[in-house]
Order: structure tokens, then sequence, then C-alpha cells
């Protein structure tokens, strides 16, 4: 669990400076969410005044229509095997995701941010180098938007692919059996929903198919909400038969008559 007195002073450090910042409950490092325009200050405090000087990473989850979540991970050393940690979050608009770079404040903040930039589209202002550094010059799209269509799935071989009708590459069924309705490899939309479309045809929402896919097949129970186990009626005893006026079974027909009780 998180350590409370910890996760309150870290909390007390920015609120004190004036920034809006809220604490999340969480099972690891305390979490701290801050506003956009508080991020560099935030980080200049915690790094000056808290002791947090070791900058382990930064990166970002798409959040669909929420925007982008940028974390980064930050961590005070205090000597032998005592670390404090912390996460610093912020949410950038889909439509602009801009952020001011951290490069200034942490010097490792600088090849994150160009992975982050390159992997999600969010742009870091002031950032000295902001170039690929991963992918390649001619590469287009940011592969970790969960809009991104996953291409490769459908022009190559599924390996996931080992039912009749579930690829061009799988064997065909044979004739007369029943057809097995085409299943898309994961990460692929319908087909109706991407790729190139006739002029003057609406475009469809990037987001709808990633949409689809986070939204589960049935919802799922709350912890205590479980199924309630089927009751069994208890076997009667051998007194209730006669009490209840329930006539006892008879002898079965291969029993001797010195065998039955009088």
């Amino acid at each position: 669990m998180t350590d409370q007195p910890a996760a309150d002073h870290l909390l007390t450090a920015l609120t004190d400076a004036g920034i809006a910042a809220t604490r999340t409950d969480s099972f690891g490092p305390p979490t701290l969410d801050v506003p956009v325009e508080a991020w560099v200050v935030a980080h200049e405090l915690l790094r000056d005044e808290v002791g947090m000087t070791f900058f382990d990473f930064l990166s970002a989850s798409d959040e669909l229509t929420d925007g982008f979540r940028v974390v980064t991970h930050l961590a005070d050393f205090w000597g032998g095997a005592h670390v404090e940690h912390v996460l610093v979050r912020t949410l950038v608009p889909r439509a602009n995701p801009e952020l001011p770079t951290l490069s200034e404040v942490y010097a490792g903040a600088n090849w994150h941010e160009r992975e982050t930039h390159e992997m999600f589209g969010i742009g870091f202002d002031g950032h000295p180098n902001l170039l690929p550094l991963l992918l390649p010059d001619e590469f287009e799209g940011h592969p970790l938007r969960k809009e991104f269509v996953l291409a490769s799935r459908v022009a190559k071989p599924w390996p996931g692919a080992k039912e009749p009708g579930e690829s061009d590459h799988a064997p065909a069924a044979k004739a007369g059996a029943p057809s097995r309705r085409r299943t898309l490899p994961p990460g692929v939309p319908d087909p109706e929903t991407w790729g190139p479309r006739p002029p003057g045809s609406p475009d469809p929402d990037p987001l709808a198919p990633a949409q689809a896919a986070s939204t589960p097949a049935r919802p799922r129970r709350a912890p205590g909400d479980r199924r309630a186990r089927k009751q069994t009626a208890p076997a009667p005893e051998a007194g209730d038969s006669a009490a209840s006026g329930t006539p006892s079974p008879g002898p079965s027909p291969g029993d001797e008559p010195g065998d039955r009780q009088t």
C-alpha cells in the first residue's frame, strides 16, 4: 500500500505552493495529479524542496476521448535500502496534446520526451531536439495511439489463425462444412472503418474501434457481488420417513425371508 505520511508530505509540498494537486490512492508509489500549467513548477518543487533528484522515466497512456495522460517517476535515495518514490501525472487534450519540456529540470527527460513525442504525437514546448528517436524518418503515424491500425496483421499471415476461415492464409474448409465467422486479428478494426475510401464519403470516427475494444463484453461483478452457490436440501434421516407418513421402501425381490426384519 502507499505510505500515507510520505504521500501527504508530497501533496502538502505542492498545495502549499499554490498548485492544485490531488493524490490518487494506489498499491504502488504515491501518485500526484497536477494541472498542465503547473507541470514544470511541480517537478521543480519536488526536486528542490522535497529532494526527488532522481528522474526514472517519462511516458504516456492513451485515454481515448479524455486525452493523453503523461506520467513521470521520480525517486529520492536516502541511503541504504530506503527509497522514496512518486508518480506525477497530468492530462493533455487529444485535440492539442502539448506540454512544456522537463529537459531543463531533469536532463534525463530529453530522450524520454522524444520517444513519447513519436509514439503518441505529444509535443513538448521548449525541447532542444525533438526529433525521432526510434522510428525511421519515413514512418507515418504514432504507433502507441489506440486508433493506430496494425495493418501488418492484415498484410501478413496472422499466427493466431488456427481455424478454417480465420485467415486468407489458413487451409480452406471442406466442401459442405459449416462456415465460421471471419475473425479479425487483435488491433485490426473492421475494413469499413479504415483504409482508402471513395471520394466524398464521410470520414469514419478513428476512435470508434478502440472504444469498442475497450468496452468489456459483459460487466464485471463487484468484489462483494459473488454468485450465490446453489443450496441443496439435506437428506432425510432414517426415522423421518415414518414420522412424516411416507412409506418406507419394501424389500427387494432378491431378499430372502430370513433377511427381513420383523
